[in-house]
């Protein structure tokens, strides 16, 4: 599918992909591609479609859209192929029209990483740690092109198997975002960088990524978008204190934050002068170690304090560049308050042909 010199090649099929037919590209009416830097990645692909003749209701080649086929979705843009989403179709919407021609099905789907949370399991990991555990569960999805990018967390609790022993008593998937969220961090499948290939990311949102093509507000003929709206809200940025019975020494131990080991984005960052920050006790689910308790006060602490909201739409073409979820862009032209750089925490892409459009969410301190 062509779109004003931007090209989408769709690949589908139950294992292995492969170039979607002629008569399928020809009814594509139009994509929708939805990047989050936490939840999972999803897609709405909408086809327009009709009777294929005599008495059967077959509505165009259904087959290549059964539910759990795999999708990948490349953009090239720029020359450069870029894959948008690799992922699971796990709904199909077929609304039939009485006028010719104005009938849609409509296949929606979520990233590979739904995959992960098809079985749940019951595992004991003994001796091993949340970052060898997050390794060892992505290492079972080979099929899936999955490579693990695993952070180990600032702070572990030694696991020792006379103490305890880690057990499991749920999906993959999910036990990957239980692990995650003790610490603050995130688990997200993102796709690519080839067609075919995943990346498993289980660690602290990603800050340090390659800038991309800045975005520029109020500047005239030369802003890229089109609209955009900030809001800083006060009371988001949550400390967090309190007391906690270490289950190895049985001693009442004080639990507090650190500051934050993120890096400002800001030149005027709402932290740490804010004078109305909210303060919360600390609350033990029990039976934990101090640096259990230390983890998850930090984790609560680091995902409280991004406080500045921006939300706006684009223009790809005007834009000249895709603007991916988890990197780092400049904004310019806002003022002082809200100019400077900004970590990009969803992207939604609409494709239509003649017209490719980005929404996007922008958050910082």
């Amino acid at each position: 599918m062509n779109l004003l010199g931007i090209h989408l090649t769709l690949l589908v099929g139950p294992t292995v992909p492969v170039p979607a037919p002629s008569g399928l590209m020809e009814a594509l009416k139009s994509v929708e591609v939805t990047h989050s830097d936490s939840e999972h990645s999803g897609f709405q692909i909408t086809f327009q479609v009709g009777r294929s003749g005599g008495f059967e209701m077959d509505y165009g080649p259904l087959s290549a859209l059964e539910p759990c086929n795999r999708v990948i979705m490349v953009v090239t843009f720029d020359l450069m192929p870029r894959v948008l989403i690799d992922g699971i179709i796990t709904n199909q919407e077929l609304v039939p029209s009485n006028d010719p021609g104005s009938s849609t099905l409509t296949v929606i789907g979520e990233d590979i990483g739904v995959v992960l949370d098809m079985e749940e399991r019951s595992m004991e990991y003994p001796g091993m740690d949340e970052a060898r555990m997050a390794n060892l569960i992505m290492m079972r999805y080979p099929q899936l092109g999955l490579l693990p990018m695993v952070t180990p967390p600032p702070m572990i609790d030694p696991v020792l198997p006379i103490e305890r022993t880690p057990v499991q008593q749920c999906s993959d998937l999910q036990q990957l975002h239980r692990m995650a969220s003790r610490h603050g961090y995130v688990f997200y499948v993102e796709s690519g960088p080839a067609p075919l290939t995943n990346t498993g990311y289980f660690g602290p949102p990603r800050r340090d990524d390659i800038q991309m093509t800045p975005l520029l507000v109020n500047m005239g003929p030369d802003s890229n978008v089109e609209q955009i709206n900030f809001g800083n809200n006060a009371l988001g940025p949550t400390s967090i204190s309190g007391y906690v019975q270490d289950r190895q020494t049985n001693e009442s131990m004080e639990v507090r934050n650190i500051p934050s080991t993120r890096l400002p984005l800001s030149g005027r960052p709402s932290m740490p002068g804010q004078g109305c920050m909210r303060e919360r006790r600390f609350r033990s689910r029990g039976g934990v170690s101090y640096m259990q308790a230390m983890a998850e006060a930090q984790g609560s602490f680091e995902g409280s304090i991004d406080s500045v909201t921006v939300q706006g739409e684009l223009d790809s073409l005007r834009y000249g560049d895709i603007l991916r979820a988890r990197g780092l862009v400049m904004l310019r032209g806002a003022g002082t308050s809200y100019d400077g750089l900004y970590y990009v925490r969803e992207v939604t892409h609409v494709i239509k042909r003649g017209s490719y459009r980005q929404r996007f969410v922008l958050r910082r301190r």
